[in-house]
């Protein structure tokens, strides 16, 4: 889904030869030392490019350093100095203070881990993606009185905090929040008529208890849930594909369709490319002009027959996916389970994922959110937070890491983005660290996306002051800012990250057993629960709660 990002290489040049350029050299990185800050660590590669890759910034989005306000600006010439007058030239380039990212809704990663955890086994760092356990709990924020967004930008100090809390290193570190949100959703009355199709793994991994059966629930209840006018075609997957369902109108064929379903018995192995490829082939076949078209793939995403690559499998419909405006929406079932493989292949189909572990989670997503958030209400939507150098000394984003968009590419249409429906938020955290005695301005977000029915781009802005961001986070800060943050701490605990400030297991389990109670939100108590059973893990004490479920509690779309 994603255009790959490139990293802005912080470099200079010496221009005179001899010993005036030996100088040179050295006096560009002095400056370029100065321009980062004292123990600021900064992004020194280039982004690579490549067909949709993001290469992420280490384990907490890497330190990109606001530029100083004393460093050179760009294209400014130094002139130190040389034997018998000679003088070098020097550009200088400034440390990058912008941070642009593709959107994200998927929330998948933080109900996987949530499943792993229930099992009794930590989940694999690699599949751990901070920005789907933060926009896996609901942050309250305002939302737009019509089509678009509305941006959100607040934060807190993380300091020691209420009760001494704040972990270590913080003293001079902020948490900056930036919320953005679309309309709520309308009642599925109101939205345009569905054409689906589903592509369901039949294959032998499948047949575990909580996956085909799970699945095929799952159907069963959304089949009740669509309306008269929407249409249904289902394509199952193992060694090959095989339509089952051509495009069906859910009017006086709902028994047809359960009966279809239901007929659903594990096979073999995992050909997703021939599911993907039949599934895309029914969908365009199918495809209804001003409806929702959409390929839902039900998969433990364990791909083990024919193309098992993501961008491969994608490659081979990009045609289809492009001029019909087919979306893909994975769901992820199964103790083992495909994570990386499932969220590749919904970056790359223009979708978003999510995770279903038992039936009250199925009855969750097929119930009361697939059939209101089918509508796609901004396509390619990219964020871009510019930090302002005068009042901040160096920022992190926390995950994103493969969602990173190259600055110039910011209001470039024709790059990728991603794709949000109606009632969606979208939260993104930065660990801002402040110069001292700053004072004003300390970041500006804006989010442009485009139209999906007229293709015409649009934007709007937020901003934060350092007094926006003041108060102390624990304690001092809203409730549902804090849950962010304990969301976003333990997933970065979880992959072995250094944020600053970082609190204990059960320190965080603590917090997030008291916002719990404060919040009354039952999603709160489950994130305390899982964060209680890291805990007992890592100290070799296992676990003796029932196995979780793995729900992510985020809207989907």
């Amino acid at each position: 889904m994603h255009q790959a990002g490139r990293r802005h290489e912080k470099r200079t040049e010496g221009r005179a030869g001899g010993r005036a350029g030996a100088v040179a050299l050295l006096l560009a990185g002095a400056m370029a030392l100065t321009a980062c800050g004292s123990g600021d660590s900064a992004s020194g590669d280039r982004r690579a490019v490549s067909s949709d890759t993001r290469e992420g910034q280490g384990s907490t989005g890497g330190g990109q350093p606001a530029p100083d306000g004393a460093a050179p600006e760009k294209g400014r010439s130094g002139a130190p100095a040389g034997e018998a007058g000679d003088v070098a030239r020097l550009d200088v380039q400034p440390p990058d203070y912008l941070s642009t990212f593709a959107l994200d809704v998927d929330t998948a990663s933080y109900g996987y881990a949530r499943r792993t955890l229930g099992d009794g086994r930590l989940p694999s760092p690699e599949e751990v993606r901070p920005e789907e356990f933060v926009n896996s709990f609901r942050q309250g924020y305002e939302r737009p009185k019509g089509p678009g967004f509305s941006v959100n930008v607040d934060g807190a100090r993380i300091g020691s905090g209420k009760g001494g809390g704040g972990g270590t290193g913080a003293s001079d570190w902020s948490l900056l929040r930036v919320g953005l949100a679309t309309e709520a959703a309308p009642s599925t009355a109101e939205r345009p008529p569905a054409a689906l199709t589903f592509v369901v793994d039949i294959s032998g991994s499948m047949a575990e208890t909580g996956r085909l059966d799970l699945v095929r629930k799952s159907l069963t209840l959304l089949t009740d849930e669509l309306r008269d006018d929407d249409s249904l075609s289902l394509v199952t997957f193992s060694d090959e594909a095989e339509t089952r369902l051509p495009m069906t109108r859910i009017k006086d064929n709902r028994n047809r369709i359960k009966d279809v379903v239901g007929e659903m018995r594990p096979d073999q192995s995992t050909n997703v490319e021939a599911g993907i490829t039949r599934g895309y082939e029914e969908s365009v076949e199918g495809h209804r002009k001003g409806a929702t078209n959409r390929v839902v793939l039900l998969s433990d995403a364990l791909a083990n027959t024919g193309d098992t690559e993501a961008d491969g499998i994608l490659e081979k419909i990009d045609s289809n996916r492009r001029e019909y405006g087919i979306t893909l929406f994975g769901v992820g079932v199964g103790s083992d389970y495909g994570d990386a493989f499932m969220e590749r292949l919904t970056n790359k189909g223009d979708g978003n994922t999510t995770y279903v572990g038992d039936e009250a989670q199925a009855r969750k997503v097929f119930v009361d959110q697939l059939p209101a958030h089918l509508e796609i209400r901004a396509r390619d939507a990219k964020a871009q937070v510019a930090f302002d150098r005068k009042t901040v000394k160096s920022f992190r984003l926390i995950g994103y890491e493969n969602r990173k968009v190259a600055d110039e590419d910011f209001r470039d249409d024709s790059v990728d983005g991603g794709e949000v429906g109606p009632g969606h938020t979208v939260t993104a955290l930065y660990a801002v660290r402040l110069r001292e005695g700053a004072s004003g301005t300390v970041a500006k977000a804006t989010v442009r996306w485009l139209d999906p029915k007229t293709r015409e781009a649009q934007e709007e802005t937020g901003t934060a002051t350092t007094g926006a961001i003041d108060g102390s986070l624990w304690g001092g800060g809203g409730d549902r800012l804090q849950v962010a943050a304990v969301a976003a701490y333990f997933a970065d605990h979880l992959r072995n990250g250094d944020l600053p400030g970082a609190p204990g297991l059960g320190e965080l389990a603590s917090r997030a057993a008291g916002l719990a109670e404060t919040t009354e939100d039952s999603s709160v108590t489950k994130l305390a629960k899982a964060i209680g059973q890291a805990d007992r893990i890592e100290q070799g004490s296992g676990t003796d709660d029932e196995p979780e479920s793995g729900e992510g509690e985020g809207e989907i779309g």
